[in-house]
């Protein structure tokens, strides 16, 4: 199976969620979920002090680290989040920079944290690499990202609408686990479900956590009320609400070097 690197527009994804950052963590209830979850694996290994929070957002997680005493360092590729997570103080060290190309020197923290970020990497092996560089023998790196399979009853119902792609192609587990093969690693496949009552709830929550920009090209064609109303027609709606569904590939890393 090839490990597919993509194209992506970093400067836009960045506006985008920098855009977000003041409403994030009130429309952003998977990434806190998945984040939850990602803890659960890092704390259940022996885990030293110092935390990298990789594509930290609005430091969210940041914060539940340093709360538990340990020495964090919040990164993220957008000023906008990361002046909204220094504004809440939830970290040690402030960094912006890209996950592929990390400013930290080698084997320079414990525990490498990156909750729903590396999805928008252009090479995940790359980026697995940096983690790997900078986190310390014995060191771990846990991440979650998007898999293939998530917002398919959205994809769905836009194949009934139009001619055109509106959803980011997210890669499939079994790529994302060959990147992890280079190390001692274990990879967890878990889907999260989220109901909405109306279509438009369901899309400003992607505009809400920054995720409408697409690896390939903008959205065609503005969202008219007609075009709503056409693409909640064509919606697979389950007891009259309107399901979206995740595909979560979770990874742990063991740094054995």
């Amino acid at each position: 199976m090839d490990l597919v690197v993509k194209s992506v527009d970093k400067q836009a994804i960045a506006g985008a969620f920098g855009r977000a950052a003041s409403r994030y963590d009130t429309v952003a209830k998977l990434q806190q979920q998945t984040g939850e979850y990602l803890m659960k694996l890092a704390q259940a290994e022996n885990i030293g002090m110092r935390v990298l929070d990789a594509g930290c957002g609005t430091g969210f997680f940041s914060a539940r680290w340093k709360q538990q005493g340990k020495q964090v360092i919040a990164l993220d590729l957008a000023s906008g989040m990361l002046s909204h997570a220094k504004g809440q103080q939830v970290a040690d060290y402030y960094l912006q920079g890209d996950i592929e190309h990390l400013g930290l020197a080698d084997n320079s923290v414990d525990l490498c944290f990156s909750n729903l970020a590396v999805q928008w990497c252009n090479d995940l092996p790359h980026a697995l690499r940096e983690f790997y560089r900078i986190t310390r023998p014995g060191g771990l790196i846990v991440f979650s990202t998007l898999a293939q399979g998530s917002l398919n009853e959205l994809e769905a119902a836009w194949e009934r609408v139009d001619d055109h792609r509106h959803i980011n192609q997210f890669l499939p587990l079994g790529t994302i686990t060959q990147a992890c093969q280079s190390y001692r690693h274990k990879v967890i496949s878990r889907k999260y479900y989220q109901h909405y009552p109306q279509l438009l709830p369901l899309l400003n929550s992607l505009k809400g956590i920054g995720a409408t920009h697409l690896h390939h090209g903008r959205q065609r064609g503005l969202m008219t009320r007609k075009r709503l109303n056409t693409l909640a027609e064509a919606y697979p709606q389950n007891n009259g609400n309107y399901p979206l569904s995740y595909q979560i590939a979770f990874g742990v890393i063991y740094c054995d070097k």
